[in-house]
């Protein structure tokens, strides 16, 4: 076993990655990038270095700097974690010309399924399932066109070299195949520097189902079973479980065999995963190999009560498998789902900024936290915005789905917007309870899973002006003493009057006025029209219980400082802000007569300048934040004032970018 490695990687995963080596006794080496010199995990490993800037390509995706670290500080193996190296065959062999061990495949099982066209050749000639279609060399725009109308319509056309659903095009019928061909060619070259492309049939409603498997230097390939992921939107992963509430043990078996024969075909060394597309039929076909450790590994390891990283590191030491197949057995039931900073209401912007609050369920038996952060750290603008995976663990799969929503509901984001409340839904949704979602419904149907201009009800409302109160009570009670004292009700009681309080809420851009009489957990509350009569309240250990018009209601509610969450009976969230009683005037509207930067980020495009008259929705900025670009409109229809930044500059969110002149 190795004495020291360096983690080429940072946050969760980097973390993760430590959390092993020191269980093992292996001393850590971390590498960061400017924007990562207070990162989680440059305080957890044992030393740090720094790489270069800001950008995966001035720190994580050099590789020479990585490689000059790992000599410098006597590292005997790098383990690349996913994304950014931990698929580039020229840092794998650089790794092995260094005489450092690589933690991963071999660089020719890596460029042997770098290809999505010569890995389904390859397994092709390995009898592993495969979607009909076309996967050859000859790209004329006649022989695809053939090529489609012998595999037959619906059908894919994806990317060669591609992933992340760059390149991927859906084609109905043969009239639209030559523009969606050209299309997708066209981000192709942009996105990969190549445009070929395959073909391959379109399978309707189709689950995704991949398997982990794992080789060592001794011949030796095994699968740890399943992990379903259908639940995705625009083909990227938000819940995965294991095992597939979908398979059965012959279907188990028999793509089990499949997984492992890929993974033979490449001579596979260390951890990968094959994945499958599946029909509604049940009929399965290889789709690609990830050679890597995936995003999803823990719940593998929890149904199976292994430490995935730990087999990494004694393969790529030398060491054979821990396990023969017949030994591997699987317990209870196992879901992931991934927290991101981003807004779910704004087609998943993603967010940036300070962690003013990170509220996790506690870790047990059935719940674990993998993260990369803390409260007080920054989500930046140069990485993946996910703050931690939540892992559930139970008997069954309703019992870890209830597990799930427990944990969710104890789930609390402060500062950049989260994805937690869509989460929420989303464990709560008939098709995902009943195990009946396919890789398409989020995207089809993704109204159903966001708040939308829905608002709380009237309990929710009354509810967190209650706790309010109740906390404007306990912080203003009297000094022990006289209980019957007059100073001891904070009820604003007034001479010649009975005590009225007015409770102000923001939920969202929306203000609500509360009144409210009353003391001790014991009210009478109006909005307009609507009174209610509150009894018996009490707030304690997350929980406010209490009489609303006689009806006994237990709420799950957090209160922190002037912010409530309150979730109700079908375990939505909604959160209040609380505001100053009375509203003044302000400058609330300049968000809508001026645009401004919704995040930090870098203008990467200027298209108006001062004194152009503009319509409503005309592009005037793009700027690139959080490895995406954002386009930048007007609100409204006006002649440009002045624009306060210029291309290549780097803004701050809610910066006022471009000021419109007031009308004449």
């Amino acid at each position: 076993m190795f004495d020291c490695i360096l983690i080429a990687n940072r946050g969760e995963i980097a973390c993760r990655v430590i959390r092993t080596c020191r269980r093992l006794g292996i001393r850590t080496v971390a590498v960061y990038s400017s924007a990562d010199a207070d990162a989680q995990h440059v305080r957890l490993a044992d030393e740090a270095w720094p790489i270069g800037g800001p950008r995966p390509a001035e720190s994580y995706l050099r590789g020479d700097a990585i490689i000059e670290v790992a000599r410098r500080t006597g590292a005997q193996a790098i383990h690349p974690g996913y994304g950014f190296l931990s698929e580039n065959t020229d840092f794998a062999r650089a790794c092995a010309a260094a005489g450092i061990a690589f933690i991963g495949p071999r660089p020719e099982s890596i460029d042997a399924m770098g290809s999505k066209a010569a890995a389904k050749a390859l397994m092709e000639k390995h009898t592993v399932p495969l979607v009909p279609g076309y996967h050859g060399d000859d790209q004329d725009p006649a022989r695809l066109a053939d090529e489609a109308a012998r595999t037959g319509f619906p059908l894919m056309i994806k990317a060669a070299a591609g992933g992340g659903g760059k390149g991927m095009r859906i084609v109905r019928d043969a009239d639209a195949f030559a523009d969606a061909l050209a299309s997708a060619q066209r981000e192709a070259a942009n996105a990969f520097g190549d445009t070929r492309v395959i073909l391959e049939r379109y399978v309707d409603h189709p689950r995704h189902i991949e398997f982990q498997v794992f080789g060592d230097t001794h011949g030796n390939v095994i699968h740890l079973n399943e992990r379903e992921c259908s639940a995705q939107r625009r083909y990227q992963k938000v819940l995965e479980e294991t095992p597939s509430p979908f398979l059965d043990a012959d279907r188990r078996a028999r793509m089990g065999e499949a997984a492992v024969a890929a993974a033979r075909a490449v001579d596979y060394v260390g951890a990968g995963t094959v994945e499958f597309i599946v029909g509604q039929d049940g009929e399965f076909f290889f789709m690609e190999m990830n050679t890597r450790l995936q995003v999803e590994h823990p719940v593998t390891e929890e149904t199976l009560g292994l430490d995935l990283v730990e087999w990494q590191l004694r393969v790529a030491s030398g060491e054979p498998l821990p396990l023969r197949q017949e030994q591997v057995h699987a317990r209870g039931h196992a879901i992931e789902v991934r927290l991101y900073a981003e807004d779910p209401e704004a087609n998943f912007l993603p967010g940036s900024g300070r962690l003013a609050a990170l509220d996790l369920p506690a870790p047990s038996r059935h719940v674990r936290l993998d993260g990369g952060v803390v409260a007080g750290d920054t989500v930046t603008i140069f990485y993946d915005p996910m703050i931690a995976k939540l892992i559930v663990h139970d008997v069954d799969r309703p019992s870890a789905l209830q597990r799930l929503r427990d944990a969710l509901a104890l789930t609390d984001i402060v500062g950049p917007k989260s994805n937690v409340a869509f989460l929420e839904r989303l464990a709560s949704h008939p098709v995902v309870v009943e195990g009946r979602i396919d890789t398409g419904y989020l995207d089809r149907h993704l109204d159903e899973f966001l708040t939308g201009d829905t608002h709380a009800g009237a309990t929710e409302r009354f509810a967190a002006a209650v706790a309010m109160l109740l906390a404007d009570e306990s912080e203003h009670a009297a000094p022990a003493g006289d209980p019957h004292s007059p100073w001891a009700a904070a009820d604003a009681w007034r001479i010649g009057h009975a005590g009225k309080r007015v409770v102000a809420l923001l939920e969202g851009d929306t203000r609500h006025e509360i009144e409210a009489h009353g003391h001790d957990g014991h009210y009478v509350l109006t909005q307009g029209e609507a009174t209610c009569t509150v009894s018996g309240a009490r707030l304690a250990d997350g929980i406010l219980s209490a009489r609303f018009d006689d009806q006994a209601r237990r709420l799950p509610l957090a209160l922190r400082g002037p912010r409530a969450r309150v979730h109700d009976e079908h375990g939505h969230r909604w959160v209040f802000e609380r505001a100053p009683a009375y509203a003044w005037a302000g400058a609330a509207g300049d968000a809508a007569r001026h645009v401004v930067a919704p995040m930090p980020g870098r203008i990467v495009l200027v298209r108006a300048a001062p004194g152009d008259a503009v319509v409503e929705g005309q592009e005037l900025l793009v700027m690139e934040a959080m490895k995406m670009e954002l386009a930048l409109k007007a609100p409204r229809d006006g002649t440009i004032e002045s624009i306060s930044a210029a291309q290549g500059d780097f803004v701050d969110a809610d910066s006022v970018l471009v000021r419109f002149a007031e009308p004449a």
